[in-house]
């Protein structure tokens, strides 16, 4: 499915949870479909099954999956709500970094251009 890494800074539950919820954006995980078991994920990528359940618990907890007893767990039809979580940690990070700047004196003109070009290097 994917691969982990074992030298990244992040924990390999946080790994997980954020390929997971990459693949449920970019639509390679449908909604309301079936995710492999924590025993199978935990074979698969060679890893701790109570990593992977910490993992999957979070996911839960975010509605990224949700769980049917005795059938198993599931993409979520909801994928607004993991775009508007996931766009207020971002936003979040944002104002901190932009709080600095202010701090360090970064004129609020620059701020404004440097994010309208980065506007236009998306359209393209």
């Amino acid at each position: 499915m994917f691969k982990i890494s074992l030298n990244s800074n992040l924990p390999i539950y946080e790994q997980l949870i954020e390929k997971i919820e990459e693949m449920v954006l970019l639509g390679v995980l449908e909604p309301d479909t079936a995710i492999p078991s924590v025993r199978d994920f935990a074979s698969e990528l060679a890893i701790n099954p109570n990593t992977v359940q910490k993992a999957f618990s979070e996911l839960d907890k975010r509605g990224v999956t949700y769980s049917v007893s005795g059938k198993g767990r599931f993409v979520t039809s909801d994928i607004s709500k993991i775009i508007k979580q996931k766009s207020d940690k971002h936003i979040g990070d944002m104002l901190s970094s932009v709080r600095e700047l202010i701090n360090l004196g970064v004129d609020k003109s620059i701020l404004i251009h440097e994010i309208e070009k980065l506007y236009k290097e998306g359209n393209k």
